[in-house]
């Protein structure tokens, strides 16, 4: 009797125990979706599809027979063709932010674009005209041309989302307009190589050709990501890329109020500090980005920052890893003065600097 007694008291031990260790899981878990219905119907009439005309000049071979590829007659005799005009076509997605008809989209989907057609989830069209672009975080800006009132939707905070969480893309895959996908985060941080200033949302929602500007949404509606890319030609493999909203939205708010960026320069060309390259400087880590050069006559050269210091912090970020330092200054604003903290002859050294305009410069 003592003994089963012992073994009750043993068994409720254990039950309280694995009760205790199951709440925080639960309370912290999100349940998956039931549908994804209310909220794609909610943010349908907000994003567009984006059709692009322009007018491509080619030159038919004027010879009966073709040169081999590679060949250098193949380059000689190019020009020698009648130039024959045509109009290409190209489709990408957008979302509007403001009523009277603002359009966010990449600014690979407008490059070279005549004419620039909207349709929205009416299927009702309207011209539209460039607001403003730029190449280097493939953003650009458009207006509708016309005085109706549209639906927008808002930004929300990138920096919050997590790896794991649900999240939805809508857009104009090969065409089809009207498109969702939902998946979820699959990492942060990600640089492919596409543009000078990456730092990529990872998802496996699925995104392909036509996709390119489309809006990703969290759970909660917001637009946390720009869908720019996606890894390999053939489609979607479970591997696209968007631009995080928090550093798409200093791009779109300058492109909105001034029609260009106007982004923060140093004037250094910089590369990774290496293990190497710490022992040698007697610092405590690879860390930090060592300057190469400096630029004269630049921002960096007035302030007196030399070639072999080690930039460790910039406007009080600590900079890890070289290429944080070209995300943080292009970020901060033209003409304001930053304190930036170098390694130099095995100490730290403070300088003020007053940052330039990148656009403006020639380096």
């Amino acid at each position: 009797m003592l003994k089963n007694k012992m073994n009750l008291k043993r068994i409720n031990f254990f039950f309280i125990l694995l009760l205790f260790f199951s709440f925080p899981y639960k309370a912290s878990a999100k349940s998956v979706p039931e549908s994804f219905a209310d909220l794609a119907e909610k943010l349908m009439p907000s994003v567009v599809n984006i059709s692009t005309t322009q007018t491509v000049i080619t030159r038919n071979n004027p010879f009966t027979f073709q040169f081999p590829p590679g060949s250098p007659f193949e380059e000689m005799f190019k020009d020698f063709g009648t130039p024959q005009k045509r109009k290409s076509t190209s489709l990408g997605s957008g979302f509007i932010i403001d009523s009277k008809g603002i359009i966010i989209t990449n600014n690979h989907v407008i490059k070279g674009a005549e004419d620039i057609v909207v349709r929205v989830s009416n299927n009702k069209e309207y011209k539209a005209k460039v607001v403003g672009s730029d190449p280097f975080s493939d953003l650009a800006v458009l207006k509708i041309i016309s005085k109706e009132k549209f639906v927008p939707v808002k930004f929300g905070n990138s920096d919050k989302a997590r790896i794991g969480d649900w999240v939805m893309a809508i857009g104009n895959p090969f065409g089809l307009g009207g498109t969702v996908t939902t998946g979820i985060i699959s990492a942060r941080n990600r640089e492919i190589g596409l543009s000078r200033y990456e730092d990529y949302i990872q998802t496996d929602a699925s995104i392909n050709q036509g996709n390119s500007g489309g809006p990703l949404f969290d759970m909660n509606g917001n637009v946390v990501g720009i869908n720019t890319a996606i890894l390999g030609q053939s489609g979607s493999i479970g591997i696209g890329f968007a631009i995080p909203s928090n550093s798409a939205k200093i791009v779109i708010d300058q492109l909105i109020k001034f029609g260009e960026t106007k982004r923060g320069w140093l004037g250094v060309k910089i590369q990774d500090v290496t293990k190497k390259i710490a022992e040698e400087k007697k610092l405590d880590e690879p860390r930090g980005a060592l300057v190469v050069s400096v630029s004269e006559g630049s921002p960096s050269s007035k302030a007196g920052i030399k070639e072999g210091d080690i930039i460790l912090e910039f406007n009080g970020v600590l900079i890890k890893e070289m290429k944080t330092l070209p995300k943080i200054v292009a970020q901060t604003q033209v003409g304001k003065t930053v304190n930036v903290k170098i390694w130099r002859n095995k100490k730290i050294i403070s300088k003020k600097i007053k940052l330039g305009r990148l656009e403006t410069s020639e380096s």
